[in-house]
């Protein structure tokens, strides 16, 4: 069993994980984020400035690789929910290109609007 692409998961409504992305998402985009990772960094810096003992080095190291890991999941999956999303407006936009070409607009036309808003859906 092959997993599915994430946009496909969830169906019409977006499910617990697809919004704990979105959330996680916005706040690894903000400054806040910058602030704690600024402070990480520091930790780091600062443990091996004053040469603590090893398993301080290797706290604050695996706290930083624990982050990396983290934002990398979430950076894949954003990824992917935006290729989607553009892949679904360019077959729409095919679609109804090729409707307008034959002089019968029609049900590509009004898929081609419901692809235009699903950014806000994803």
């Amino acid at each position: 069993m092959a997993p599915q692409h994430p946009a496909d998961r969830d169906g019409d409504r977006p499910g617990r994980f697809s919004r704990l992305a979105e959330h996680a998402s916005n706040f690894t985009s903000s400054p806040g984020f910058f602030g704690v990772c600024l402070v990480l960094v520091a930790a780091a810096i600062t443990a091996h400035m004053l040469k603590l003992p090893t398993p301080w080095l290797l706290l604050v190291g695996e706290a930083m690789s624990a982050v990396a890991l983290l934002l990398l999941a979430l950076l894949k999956t954003s990824e992917r929910r935006a290729e989607y999303a553009i892949q679904r407006k360019l077959d729409a936009i095919a679609a109804a290109l090729l409707e307008i070409q034959q002089g019968e607009p029609g049900v590509a036309s009004e898929e081609l609007r419901e692809a235009v808003n699903m950014e806000q859906q994803t």
